[in-house]
């Protein structure tokens, strides 16, 4: 799916305008920096309170210096935030490195919550360098993945408390860094399907790869597009509510009122037309009720109300 055919690409219900800011990345230019004895307390002892800092000791006049330098600013510069990089000259400066026991450079010491806990010496090679940035910060990735599982919560809670646009606003921000993002996807459809925008939904849903499609939440919101697309095909609920007062055993009607029910968002209602079913007749439509009761199952989820409610009944039924 391209962007221009992407329905939360730009915006969402004419309002969603969001930006892939999370991550907490720094930008290039204040991860490295160089330092001099009077504000190295200030650019590493402090600083290294709220990330790692690196602090490469060198001098103009030393060769392997000149390898690591670029090599080891490239690798900060791709962590996008994860360490800093603060450069001390020890001509220039010599007290501190002299205080630390530096006797040779290139010298790289790690600095977290203002101690030294970590370093190493000469122009290692790039695959080292991220080992040991592993070592000091966690592995790559790692703090993304907390922030982006934090704001997935943060979205289904305001979805679940009405503010359907701000639930957007996150699930687009998450889409627009990560575009297969399985999660985001389901929930920005389910958006799509609270205000009343179906087709947006299933668009967005679909040409996914096999393995996204096959996430049980996108798989669960495709189902629930299925019910939404049946029930439109059922007739009127007050015609279906009519023949039941008047046939309480209408099962035809009923079964078609749960699943009007259903996607009109009553849960409980639905289940227990399905329920009535099965009570009354367990044969019908080679039980029809029972199998369409468990399609809404995967719909809620096993942790919604309505499911575990259902299921209850549901069990006392069979097993009575």
């Amino acid at each position: 799916m391209s962007a221009g055919e992407n329905p939360y690409a730009s915006s969402y219900g004419g309002q969603m305008n969001v930006s892939a800011s999370y991550g907490g990345a720094a930008p290039a230019d204040d991860l490295i920096k160089d330092t001099t004895t009077a504000s190295f307390t200030r650019d590493v002892l402090e600083a290294s309170r709220q990330q790692p800092v690196l602090v490469d000791f060198w001098a103009p006049w030393c060769g392997p210096c000149k390898q690591l330098q670029p090599i080891i600013e490239k690798v900060v510069r791709e962590g996008t935030g994860r360490v800093k990089l603060v450069k001390l000259n020890i001509d220039d400066h010599p007290s501190i490195p002299g205080q630390l026991g530096i006797q040779s450079i290139p010298a790289v010491i790690a600095f977290v919550g203002g101690r030294p806990v970590d370093g190493f010496m000469g122009a290692v090679p790039e695959s080292q360098i991220r080992d040991f940035i592993d070592k000091i910060a966690g592995p790559a990735g790692a703090d993304e993945k907390a922030e982006i599982e934090a704001l997935l919560t943060e979205a289904k809670t305001l979805f679940d408390a009405g503010d359907i646009d701000g639930a957007a606003n996150l699930y687009g921000a998450l889409l627009q860094a990560d575009p297969e993002n399985a999660a985001a996807l389901a929930g920005i459809a389910e958006c799509m399907i609270a205000v009343g925008q179906p087709e947006n939904a299933r668009q967005a849903l679909t040409g996914l790869p096999e393995a996204v499609a096959a996430d049980p939440a996108v798989a669960a919101v495709l189902k629930k597009l299925d019910q939404i697309e049946e029930a439109r095909k059922l007739g009127d609920p007050a015609a279906l509510e009519q023949a039941l007062a008047l046939n309480p055993d209408d099962h035809a009607a009923r079964l078609n009122l749960a699943k009007i029910r259903n996607v009109e968002g009553d849960r409980q209602a639905a289940a227990e037309h399905l329920l009535l079913i099965m009570k009354r007749d367990r044969a019908f439509e080679d039980d029809g009720a029972r199998r369409e009761l468990l399609q809404f199952f995967d719909v809620w989820g096993p942790k919604d109300p309505a499911t575990i409610s259902a299921r209850r009944k549901l069990s006392s039924i069979l097993f009575s």
